[in-house]
């Protein structure tokens, strides 16, 4: 074991006790910490969506003027009509997940002079000029993933799974697409679509407005099952095309209509149709299409670009092929000013970024290491810099760095240690920093091309009056720690110790884990599942952490040691944490607990089920317990064909194991989840029942799987306490 680094122990501030009504409740103890941030294409404005002192989770529009450095709302929820979600919005925003009320998304006009804001399926234009909101005549109905298009006179929406344009000039409405309905969505993500590949629209504007591209998508062959989502007073019954894993996927085809004949040609994919299409996306001049095809089993993906002249005839500029899968990114940028383009590869073992010609041929990898990049943020092709986030320095913090256009070393542009998101202006190369660490909530600076701090747009300072500084002398920081694999790849960790803390001591553990792919927990970040963290070392416990193999950010092989059979490395590898723990002379060796949710709640049964001698008690959240139960992009991903890997499939299922589970062992599960369905809860219930196993369940009515609400989460949590309370002390 090497210790990497140990923060500091606690904030400043006063050092009132943390109660589990008091971090769910309102105002946020995280203070004015906003969302939906961007910078008015222009640069003058930066734009963010700030929840209300009185319901953190209302949002209204705020603004400030760069020039002045002046803060103001720019639009109030309240001016905005309420109303009941439509269903189709309501899962589309599961799949995003944003949850809250008001204003919940924003579009900026091209001329940043108006902003388009969608809600409760009305939308509405607000001009700057008049400071005026108007809704917009988009006729009956729920209009959905609305956005202005690129210069401004159309507005573009979803409505009844067709797609329609506004003309903002005269007003008249237009549909593009007219055959959409029951199995038939147009210009709409499909369900893996949005949950697995981060694509949530399915339609993408020319920049000259003369075209856009759209998904038809034909859900007729997806099996259909009726899922229960059960109420405290009573039952729905929804209908659901579900994409089991090892079954049929939806038929997809790429069209490209033009706005003013409003006919529409269709792109050739290829002989395959058994495909998944997770990006589109116009190259300049907007005569040619460049779209990414990708294969059933996700080993290939190519990068095609067809010209809406010769729709039947696309050339393939990249081919990435793995022998376990292909990660998907957002990180292709066409030039502009000359024939090239920026790709995004693993190909090396880590993400990192590539200058390619037009022909495909790679002209210089941009960046390199054994290290990866998060994303690229922005291409500055007047100055000859691209700008990316990364974890060059350390795994455990994001950075924003840049490296010239044409090569050479990267230069780090951010300096504070901690998580760096940046949103940069379109037309000029300033940046907001969202930035946040353990020691402080997320705070928003404005920000020069070479990050010089223009200003602070939200300081957010832990000071008096602050809604967190009552509690902050008691908040823990961890210490961080690197540990080795069987196989010898490094594992971090980091572990939270008890306030107050007595080194003659043994204490409790509760390891608290998610462990599946594209997911960290191990990093120097404020988040809010910590709060209940804080809770529980106040309450006497060590809470620890490990990133086991399959996490993210550190590169293939890290990632693919679960390919075929997951479950398995991931258990060893919590197993290696607690073999450090008990090493500890402060632990309490025979009481260590593990807790998760979604696949940390996979991860505590199979912890549970196959180490018994390691874990005395394990809670499990909304987990996944047979994955055939699952879709396929994800499931497939990682397990392959459950007809080709049976054997994977049964060996990464709860089921076998459920015979090895002695004791401790509390679920829960929200009865209208529709991401992990319950019944993957009630499979493991009955089993229980059947080996005559005593444990203890809690479901909750109608809640999905992010478990919202203030009362539902106040109740979750203190039974969560109780439990452990009962089990460990």
């Amino acid at each position: 074991m090497i210790n990497a680094h140990a923060m500091e122990t606690h904030m400043d501030g006063n050092k009132s006790p943390l109660t589990i009504e008091r971090f769910n409740a309102s105002p946020a103890l995280a203070g004015t910490s906003p969302r939906g941030l961007k910078l008015s294409p222009d640069g003058k404005r930066v734009t963010y969506l700030v929840g209300r002192a009185d319901n953190q989770s209302f949002y209204d529009l705020w603004q400030m003027d760069v020039a002045t450095q002046k803060t103001s709302i720019l639009v109030n929820a309240d001016k905005l009509a309420g109303g009941e979600l439509s269903d189709e919005e309501k899962a589309r925003r599961e799949r995003q997940r944003i949850y809250g009320q008001g204003i919940m998304e924003y579009d900026w006009s091209a001329d940043s002079k108006a902003v388009l804001i969608p809600s409760a399926g009305k939308l509405y234009y607000y001009s700057l000029a008049d400071k005026k909101v108007t809704e917009l005549a988009t006729d009956e109905g729920f209009a959905t993933d609305a956005r202005l298009s690129p210069n401004g006179r159309f507005v573009s929406f979803v409505r009844d799974q067709n797609l329609f344009v506004l003309d903002l000039s005269n007003n008249k409405l237009q549909p593009l697409t007219k055959d959409g309905g029951g199995a038939i969505k147009n210009g709409m993500a499909e369900f893996v679509a949005q949950e697995e590949m981060s694509r949530y629209t399915g339609y993408w504007w020319s920049d000259d407005e003369s075209k856009i591209a759209f998904t038809r998508v034909d859900e007729s062959d997806v099996e259909q099952v009726t899922r229960n989502e059960i109420y405290a007073d009573g039952i729905k019954l929804t209908e659901q095309r579900y994409p089991y894993a090892g079954k049929n996927n939806v038929k997809i085809a790429l069209g490209v209509v033009n706005i003013g004949s409003k006919k529409t040609i269709w792109i050739d994919l290829g002989k395959e149709q058994d495909i998944y299409l997770p990006r589109v996306k116009w190259l300049p001049g907007s005569e040619q299409l460049s779209f990414q095809w990708q294969s059933r089993d996700q080993k290939d993906l190519q990068l095609r670009v067809v010209s809406t002249n010769k729709p039947d005839s696309s050339q393939v500029l990249v081919t990435e092929r793995s022998k376990a899968w292909i990660n998907l990114n957002k990180d292709l940028y066409f030039l502009e000013k000359q024939n090239a383009f920026i790709w995004a590869s693993e190909r090396d073992g880590y993400l990192h970024l590539y200058l390619y010609d037009l022909n495909g041929k790679v002209k210089t990898q941009l960046t390199q290491g054994d290290w990866a990049v998060d994303n690229l943020e922005h291409v500055d092709e007047e100055n000859g810099w691209v700008y990316f986030s990364g974890r060059k320095d350390t795994p455990t913090e994001r950075h924003l760095y840049r490296v010239p256009l044409m090569g050479g070393e990267p230069e780090k542009i951010s300096s504070r240690s901690g998580m760096h998101n940046a949103v940069f202006a379109e037309e000029k190369s300033v940046y907001l920093d969202y930035f946040n660490s353990l020691t402080q909530p997320p705070q928003i600076s404005l920000h020069d091309a070479v990050g010089e701090k223009i200003t602070w747009v939200e300081q957010n300072a832990v000071v008096e009056g602050h809604p967190i500084f009552d509690h902050s002398g008691l908040w823990r920081t961890p210490e961080f720690n690197k540990l080795k694999a069987e196989d010898g790849q490094t594992l971090y960790s980091r572990i939270f110790k008890p306030v107050p803390f007595d080194a003659a001591k043994k204490y409790p553990v509760v390891v608290r884990v998610y462990g599946g792919p594209h997911a960290q927990l191990v990093t120097n970040s404020w988040s809010e599942q910590d709060y209940f963290t804080q809770y529980l070392v106040q309450q006497g416990f060590i809470v620890f952490q490990l990133d086991n193999r399959g996490s993210a950010h550190r590169g293939t092989q890290f990632e693919h040691a679960i390919y075929h059979h997951l479950g398995k490395v991931e258990v060893d590898d919590q197993k290696v944490g607690v073999d450090y723990l008990r090493s500890l002379p402060y632990v309490d060796g025979d009481n260590i607990a593990i807790y998760g949710h979604s696949y940390g709640g996979y991860m505590a049964l199979m912890s549970l089920f196959k180490a018994p001698d390691y874990f005395k008690a394990a809670i499990s959240g909304a987990p996944v317990s047979d994955w055939r139960l699952y879709d396929t992009h994800y499931t497939e991903r990682y397990l392959g064909n459950p007809v080709s890997n049976k054997k994977g499939y049964d060996a990464s299922s709860i089921m076998p194991y459920v015979k090895g589970y002695q004791s401790g062992l509390l679920m829960y599960h929200g009865m209208a989840d529709d991401n992990v369905l319950f019944e993957n809860s009630t499979r493991v219930y009955k089993a229980l029942q059947d080996e005559g196993k005593l444990f203890q369940m809690i479901d909750y009515p109608g809640s999905k799987h992010s478990m919202r609400g203030e009362k539902v989460r106040n109740h979750l949590y203190r039974s969560l306490a109780d439990f452990l309370e009962r089990q460990l002390k």
